[in-house]
Parts: structure tokens; C-alpha cells; sequence
């Protein structure tokens, strides 16, 4: 249960406070009067549902130039419906550099142009690629991002023959996008998306699954560094759980909070194998006593994940990482909502922790993990399949 400040506890009236200033709502105000022709011109200029061609899309253009890596993964359900509806077609990837790792290898995909991070920084490179982007020609390109004032601006600046974005207020109140039922999760509204635009009737429910394709080799390899991290509890048949701590922003929980989870996490299962994905910079937030690893290559991250029988994390890439990995997951949130981001498929799922303690929450992933992986057997003879997009 969330605790509200009653109202005898609030400070008494006083003259009305100024809003508090927010750079992003500046920066997408002035965004928006500076390119609002070129949005209303392309906004206009839209597929609407039903008008997509089912034959004669051979070149495609993703657009998502946002620098999360899980909005990036989250990307690649609508690679896969791409690669099903449009089988002989070639698919480019405009996004961060983190999907040249993630989709580079792809038999579909031809090029990423990945925007660079600070693009001030970057500003001949950016030019270039941009004018690069321009000089080709498409016969879908799609912006696969809802209210992307960056995105809807590659897609105007993009030749192709069919655009294809979401809805905005640009967008004419006659269009058919309006009156369409979109699916909540994030993954799954570009899918939607497209299948709308194609068939313009009835979408089926079941969507593409997040994937990044780990193939045989990769998983073979990484097989090894687990081993030898969970040799004891491999021996013994038992499972091997990975755990990753960090998170951006208020998504975070504390290093105290991870070592309550952890206690609680042990009781309940003293034979799992807890091995601890250590973030970015290096520094665990967990105790010394268990078993720990560290990259910062997406690949060798996914392959080693795709290798455990299980992963827990809070919301955020990593954990969009795990679920494309294949190994089910778990995902735990604070503030953003699970209808948009959580694990979905398979035993994948995330529920919201506000008002529970760490114990609380160990004790339903305790539940989890012995329906997700109750026979060790058959999870790992399912993780050793090759996956049908290597």
C-alpha cells in the first residue's frame, strides 16, 4: 500500500509556487515550433491501416534514435515481422550504436547507421551519416517510436515510398489510426503497427517474442564461463540464477535493499546458484560470496545469460537483454508500468514492488523461480536449441 502525506501534514497555503522548469519540455516545445511544418507536412503523409502492399516491399528502414539499449531491444519483435510479412526484403536499422551488437548480424539486416551518442560531439559524422541516410531510397520506412520528435524527423527527412509512424496531433482526426485498440506493451505496438497498415482488419494477439538471436557458437561459449562459475551447483542439478542490481534513476534500488533480497532470496532456496551481473562500472552491490560476472559487450552478455536457467533485475536494458537472451526473467518495478516494458512470454513476467520490502519481494520471485524452472532437466535441454533467428 503507497503512504500519502495527509493533508495536516502538508505545509499550510502559501501564494502559488512557479512550475518547476523542465529542460526536456523546453527542448521538445521549441523542437516542435521550429519543425512543425515539416512534422504536419509528413504527419499528412502517412500509411494509413490497410494501404501497406503485401508484395513489392523490398527495402526497409527502421528508425529509433534513442541511446537505451532496452528501447533498442525492444526493436527487435518488429525486425522479426519484418523478416516474416516481407521474407526477401533487406532491413536497415537507423538507432544507437548498441544495435550494429544487437542486429548486425541478422541475415535481413544490411547496414545500421548508428547516431552517436553526444551528437554535438559528433557533428561531421552525424552530418555524413545523415546525408548518407538521405541518398538512399525505401519502399517502407517506419518510425518505430511513439512521440519521437527525432524519429519522426529521420522519417522526413527519409525517400521512401510508404512512411509509416504513429499517430500524433499532426496527424488528420479522419484517420483510421485513431479508432485502432493499440496493445500497451512498447514491444509489441510497433508490430501492431505494421500489421495494421498491411491487412488493415483483425491482428492476431500473438506477438514476436524479444530476441537477439544467440546463436550455437556464442551459447557454447559462454557455457564454459558459467560452468566454471557454478561448477558446485552444476555437479548437483541445481539451478543457477542470475541477479542485476543496477538500474537508471528512481528505477534503482539501494545496495541495502539488494542485500535484504539476497538474504531472504538464499533462504528460501539455500541450492540455487546465485551469479551476480555486475553493471557497467564495474562495482557490485551485492555481497562478496557469490559468484559474479562482467562485460560490456552486448553478445557475450547475452550469451552468457542465455546459459543461466533464470535472471532477476530491475527494469531496465539489461533486463530487456535477458528476456532476448531467452532465459526467463523476472522483472521488478518501482515507477514505470509493466503493461508498457515487463517481460512478456514463455514465464517471462515483472510485477510492481511499491509498498513491499525486499523480503516481500524475494519471497514472489522465490514462487517464480520454482514455477519458471521447476525441472532443471528440460530447462536446460530448452536453453541449448538453437534459436530459429542465428
Amino acid at each position: 500500500m503507497t503512504m500519502t502525506p495527509t493533508e495536516s501534514h502538508q505545509p499550510p497555503p502559501s501564494r502559488a509556487q512557479p512550475a518547476a522548469f523542465s529542460w526536456d519540455a523546453w527542448r521538445r516545445k521549441l523542437i516542435d515550433g521550429l519543425f512543425r511544418r515539416i512534422f504536419r507536412r509528413v504527419g499528412g503523409g502517412l500509411c494509413e491501416p490497410g494501404q501497406l502492399p503485401i508484395h513489392g516491399i523490398h527495402r526497409v528502414l527502421v528508425c529509433r534514435p534513442n541511446h537505451r539499449l532496452g528501447n533498442t531491444v525492444l526493436l527487435s519483435p518488429l525486425v522479426q515481422e519484418i523478416e516474416t510479412l516481407y521474407p526477401g526484403a533487406e532491413i536497415d536499422i537507423l538507432a544507437c550504436e548498441a544495435a550494429d551488437a544487437l542486429f548486425g548480424g541478422r541475415f535481413r539486416v544490411r547496414r545500421i547507421f548508428a547516431v552517436p551518442h553526444r551528437v554535438a560531439h559528433h557533428l561531421l559524422h552525424t552530418i555524413g551519416l545523415l546525408r548518407e541516410l538521405r541518398r538512399s531510397r525505401y519502399d517502407l520506412a517506419i518510425d518505430a517510436c511513439h512521440g519521437s520528435q527525432s524519429g519522426r524527423l529521420m522519417l522526413a527527412l527519409t525517400r521512401s515510398r510508404y512512411k509509416l509512424g504513429f499517430p500524433s496531433k499532426t496527424t488528420s482526426p479522419d484517420s483510421g489510426w485513431h479508432a485502432c485498440d493499440w496493445p500497451p506493451h512498447h514491444a509489441q505496438r510497433n508490430v501492431f503497427l505494421l500489421r495494421r497498415a498491411r491487412s488493415g482488419g483483425t491482428i492476431a494477439s500473438d506477438y514476436p517474442m524479444l530476441d537477439v538471436g544467440v546463436n550455437s557458437e556464442e551459447a557454447k561459449e559462454a557455457s564454459r564461463v558459467v560452468a566454471i562459475l557454478s561448477q558446485e551447483a552444476s555437479a548437483k542439478g541445481q539451478r543457477v540464477v542470475g541477479i542485476f542490481t543496477n538500474a537508471t534513476g528512481a528505477k534503482r534500488y539501494d545496495e541495502s535493499w539488494w542485500v535484504q533480497f539476497l538474504t531472504a532470496f538464499r533462504e528460501a532456496h539455500p541450492d540455487v546458484c546465485i551469479v551476480d551481473f555486475v553493471a557497467a562500472h564495474g562495482c557490485s552491490h551485492l555481497d562478496g560470496n557469490v559468484a559474479s560476472f562482467y562485460s560490456r559487450n552486448l553478445r557475450r552478455m547475452a550469451s552468457f545469460i542465455a546459459n543461466l536457467d533464470a535472471f532477476i533485475s530491475a527494469d531496465c536494458g539489461v533486463m530487456h537483454l535477458a528476456v532476448a537472451s531467452g532465459t526467463p526473467t523476472l522483472g521488478l518495478f518501482r515507477t514505470t508500468d509493466p503493461a508498457k516494458y515487463a517481460p512478456y512470454g514463455g514465464h517471462n513476467t515483472g510485477f510492481v514492488t511499491e509498498g513491499m520490502d525486499a523480503r516481500q519481494v524475494a519471497a514472489i520471485a522465490s514462487r517464480w523461480l520454482d514455477h519458471a524452472v521447476p525441472d532443471i532437466a528440460a530447462a536446460r535441454s530448452a536453453r541449448s536449441a538453437t534459436s530459429p533467428y542465428s
